[in-house]
């Protein structure tokens, strides 16, 4: 699988799912802010997206490419960098402002 596909796999051209995925990037940085770990921010995505699923809000190909760029977001470390550029400020209560 070479680089366009990998990004056309993974696009959100749904403009619900956009939203949706705006939404909850908005929510886990709230969350990371106030010092939830990744394993929280997590679980509460799998809520969120689960909650997605058992409405049926988004059809079935916009659903799985919101959960794959999710996921992808959530590993990713650089999703979450603290305002010293460490990612470790915003886990560790004692290292943020």
């Amino acid at each position: 699988m070479n680089a366009r596909s990998t990004a056309t796999m993974t696009a959100l051209q749904h403009p619900d799912a956009i939203r949706h995925f705006q939404s909850l990037c908005d929510a886990c940085q709230e969350l990371a802010h106030r010092h939830h770990g990744p394993a929280d921010l997590r679980l509460y995505a799998d809520g969120y997206l689960h909650a997605l699923r058992r409405t049926a809000v988004l059809d079935s190909l916009a659903q799985r490419r919101l959960e794959e760029l999710v996921e992808r977001w959530i590993l990713d470390p650089s999703s979450f960098i603290g305002a010293d550029g460490d990612p470790r400020s915003l886990y560790e209560p004692g290292r943020s402002l």
